[in-house]
């Protein structure tokens, strides 16, 4: 796989850190007096005795007082004394949303990552943190659609756009497969001959379009404005910002880009070979589209697409859908306890029930500490006291600074080697920040008598045969999920560096 590849992205656990509009109103110059005009030449007297602009000459306002009093003014009010503002288009109703059931599942990549790094070492990591950091970036998440049989969505091909109307991606259809069946070849044909004079240009990009008299004018223009402004403006006010550029160089560089000639072909044997673009998206229309979009009731899109997908609608439930998991991400963290548990690591509750993952499985040490050596006995017994200390805390704690380098030097090696075997043997629990806990005692079991009592106290929702700590993770569980408490916090894992 490319490394280029977004999927590609490795998640490193262990280097990150934890967690006026005015009114027409009418001008009367029925009291004006206009003056007479100054002689030409004499501009400092001019501009010194110059009328203010809002007054006219008399002459102008004599030809324009009646025809305003004949002619009603067209103007609409709400656009005052400036230019007509361009007609807003209006996007074609769409229709509303089938009921869709949305679930964020980890991108394979990634996911086959952190069990590698999970699988490496016999550090416990949060499941919550870890769903947090699938949800973190588009390229670490697959969105999972379903929608029932008879309301279906649809899709281009098996890996391309989604949307909910099919007529949204027919529009589409055609830009975004077209390399993948057509192949395109420039080619120089023979200098334009004619005498032109001047060419069409477009103001906003440049476009030179050829002169107007061209028999090629009337396609560039219409292709242009397809391309580029047909979702922004009107034909006709596309028009307006053409204009006609008399310039001879540029006139020279339209016949030399005139030249160039796109030819396309299919990439079938025998290839079709079509002389424009218009021509390629009919054959397209009649031969591909149909068998292009296929319908379905469940389909996964990957977490970059679905941030780019032509139907808005679809987008914008899907981004709130997002939203909602980053806050409380108990479908992730079901999603990813189920494929943790499938790759063989261990799930277990720590701390008020969260949940961590390990590759270790965790158990109580029942061995009296009598039987056993005194740095394994120490060690348990300071961490049972001191829940969350780490390696260096431990040491301080339990080797003695007053005695000679040799004996502290092999205090050191007993306590590292006795350390090493609890956390290898699940007595120790080692969470990825370098703090150390005990596993959950499992409650004892109650006298039978006492039982009944206590089942009959108990809703049937509390009643499980099951101990606490080996309780397998349900998806009311999961949900019942909180946000990790500050002392949990330095155990999750730290969002990747990119």
């Amino acid at each position: 796989m490319s490394s280029s590849d977004p999927s590609s992205e490795l998640l490193d656990l262990k280097l990150l850190p934890a967690w006026v509009k005015e009114t027409a109103t009418a001008r009367d110059y029925s009291n004006f007096e206009g003056e007479e005009a100054e002689p030409r030449g004499r501009r400092g007297d001019f501009n010194r005795d110059r009328p203010r602009r809002t007054e006219r000459p008399r002459g102008r306002e004599q030809r324009g007082g009646d025809r305003d009093k004949r002619r009603p003014d067209r103007r609409r009010p709400e656009q005052g004394h400036g230019r007509a503002a361009p007609r807003e288009r209006e996007e074609p109703a769409q229709a509303p949303l089938p009921p869709i059931t949305l679930r964020f599942v980890p991108h394979p990549p990634p996911l086959e990552n952190v069990i590698a790094q999970i699988k490496s070492g016999t550090a416990a990591y949060s499941v919550y943190a870890l769903a947090r950091l699938f949800l973190e970036k588009p390229e670490r998440y697959d969105v999972r659609l379903t929608t029932a049989p008879e309301t279906p969505l649809f899709q281009i091909g098996e890996h391309g756009p989604v949307a909910s109307d099919r007529r949204l991606l027919e529009n589409i259809a055609f830009a975004s497969t077209r390399d993948e069946i057509y192949q395109s070849e420039v080619v120089q044909t023979e200098p334009i001959k004619g005498n032109f004079t001047n060419v069409a240009r477009d103001r906003a990009s440049g476009t030179l379009l050829g002169p107007t008299n061209h028999h090629s004018y009337q396609t560039q223009l219409r292709n242009l404005y397809e391309q580029r402004y047909s979702r922004r403006m009107s034909f006709p006010d596309f028009q307006r910002q053409i204009e006609i550029v008399s310039d001879p160089a540029v006139v020279e560089q339209w016949k030399e880009q005139a030249r160039s000639v796109t030819t396309y072909a299919t990439k079938d044997e025998p290839p079709v070979t079509f002389q424009n673009l218009a021509e390629v998206e009919r054959d397209f229309r009649q031969n591909h589209l149909p068998n292009l979009i296929r319908s379905t009731h469940e389909l996964t899109v990957a977490g970059v697409p679905s941030r780019r997908l032509p139907d808005r609608a679809l987008g914008r439930l899907i981004e709130n859908a997002w939203s909602h998991e980053t806050r409380s991400p108990s479908n992730m963290m079901q999603e990813l306890a189920g494929a943790l548990r499938q790759a063989g690591l261990n799930i277990f509750r720590h701390r008020r029930g969260m949940l961590f993952v390990s590759p270790i499985r965790m158990r109580s040490f029942k061995h009296e500490l009598t039987s056993v050596s005194p740095s394994v006995g120490g060690i348990l017994e300071a961490i049972g006291a001191t829940p969350g200390i780490h390696r260096k805390e431990l040491a301080e704690k339990l080797i003695s600074t007053g005695g000679k380098a040799e004996e502290m030097e092999r205090a050191k090696r007993t306590l590292a080697t006795d350390l090493r075997w609890l956390i290898s043997e699940g007595y120790v629990i080692e969470f990825n920040d370098g703090s150390l806990d005990l596993p959950r005692t499992k409650q004892p079991e109650a006298k039978p008598a006492e039982a009944a009592t206590e089942a009959v106290a108990e809703s049937p929702a509390e009643v499980s045969e099951t101990p606490p700590a080996e309780m397998p993770v349900a998806e009311a569980e999961i949900a019942a999920e909180q946000p990790v408490a500050p002392a949990e916090e330095a155990t999750a894992p730290e969002a990747p560096q990119d």
